[in-house]
């Protein structure tokens, strides 16, 4: 269990002060001109040393993404970092926290990150539904302009750093970091080929970096405390603390900074009250927001999670939304109704994506009545792998996998219904 002078979100239930004075309060600008001019290599090296993964869902290892920047800044190409608070996935809301009740974390995160890649420019791209959220960075922003922490001379270390709030219009696919960078420079929100990736040409052009929010606000801490100290914390590989999200089926819904590694069942039972009903009244989890595959109660007894953990189970840890459902779910349904999210939400760019995510819908509709027959689970499976993996970006992954854990742990259900169907049609029939 993560100890309390571990924790880096102090105020994600917003009982203290968001603003600057809240924020000073809880250690946040503190020295943070010290860490501005130990310079870019250091912080590299300390964010890498840390074994800082990207908190968005891929869980790259974010040092060495950072290090993919050139080292030297072209006048007419500078550099840009800019911030995924898109969180459009289901069943997710950590960011949401962060830019409510801790958006001084994410600010002095951004000053530090831009520093490591040499950037002076910072772009927010938030939800277009986050208003709230959104005002509430924005004050936050005003507030450090007014007290010289960013600006024409950030916290006077001599380094300009500048941020803008870019709002979306709700679309999911701008959650993708290069069709969120069309977005803002105008254009429809779609992925773009790679490569080039956004290090070489990405925001008009430039080197980029495209963070999630979490990921950000955890560098001030991890450089003011140290790289090793991130590391000691967590499993190996598996860095750090986290930001959970626990919602559906379970007592007491929250959001829970937790150490990487924790069990499944320790974090749901610990942090959220158990399962409606007790544990025995578990179905299934989807354990890292609504793209993942679900997992069985069997499998939630022991899993761990992390990365490496989830994968292992042949799921994903994502953005650690954790989905309970009871044995009052309907589970097919559930994923039925996930496919038509995916369905609406594909850009429509490739093929695969674009035809595919219509016809998996409409046959999981199928499945939820059981009008379909038993061969056709198999032809389903073949499409999602058909999907999987040949478009652009990820929302492929994301429309097949879901279907791939339901066909794979409750193939048993998807039969029954059939078969029901099946006998009752013969009644009728007689």
């Amino acid at each position: 269990m993560l100890r309390d002078q571990d924790r880096i979100f102090t105020n994600v239930y917003g009982y203290d002060s968001p603003w600057l004075d809240g924020a000073q309060g809880r250690g946040d600008w503190d020295r943070t001109k010290d860490l501005v001019v130990r310079g870019r290599t250091w912080i590299v090296d300390e964010v890498r040393t840390s074994g800082l993964r990207g908190r968005g869902g891929a869980g790259f290892i974010t040092g060495i993404k950072w290090s993919f920047m050139p080292q030297e800044v072209h006048p007419q190409r500078p550099h840009y970092l800019v911030i995924n608070a898109d969180e459009g996935e289901p069943g997710t809301c950590k960011d949401r926290e962060i830019l409510r009740h801790e958006p001084h974390k994410l600010i002095e995160g951004c000053l530090l990150a831009g520093v490591g890649m040499g950037a002076h420019t910072a772009y927010v791209y938030i939800r277009g539904e986050f208003f709230r959220e959104a005002e509430a960075l924005q004050r936050a922003i005003d507030e450090a302009y007014a007290a010289g922490l960013i600006g024409a001379d950030a916290c006077r270390s001599g380094w300009r750093f500048d941020i803008f709030i870019h709002r979306g219009a709700g679309a999911y696919i701008c959650g993708e970091e290069t069709a969120l960078i069309e977005s803002i420079e105008g254009k429809k929100g779609q992925p773009r080929l790679k490569p080039p990736f956004p290090a070489n040409v990405g925001l008009f052009g430039c080197p980029t970096t495209v963070n999630n929010v979490e990921t950000i606000a955890v560098v001030p801490t991890i450089l003011r405390r140290g790289g090793e100290w991130f590391a000691s914390l967590g499993r190996p590989k598996n860095a750090g603390t986290k930001l959970f999200n626990i919602s559906g089926h379970v007592n007491n819904p929250c959001t829970v900074e937790e150490e990487l590694g924790i069990p499944l069942k320790d974090l749901i039972e610990r942090h959220a009250g158990g399962v409606r009903g007790g544990w025995n009244n578990l179905l299934a989890v989807i354990p890292g927001g609504s793209s993942v595959p679900l997992i069985p109660k069997s499998v939630c007894e022991t899993v761990r999670m992390d990365f490496d953990s989830l994968q292992s189970a042949k799921t994903a840890l994502g953005t650690a939304a954790v989905m309970v459902m009871d044995k009052s779910t309907d589970v097919v349904k559930a994923i039925a109704r996930l496919a038509k999210f995916y369905k609406h939400e594909s850009c429509g760019q490739c093929t695969p994506c674009r035809e595919g995510t219509g016809w998996m819908w409409r046959m999981m509709e199928r499945l939820v009545d059981g009008r379909a027959r038993v061969e056709e689970i198999d032809v389903l499976k073949q499409v999602t792998q058909q999907v999987e993996g040949h478009t652009i970006c990820a929302l492929g992954d994301a429309a097949a996998w879901p279907i791939q854990g339901l066909i794979n742990h409750f193939r048993p259900e998807l039969e029954r219904r059939i078969e029901e169907r099946r006998r009752a049609a013969e009644r009728e029939a007689a």
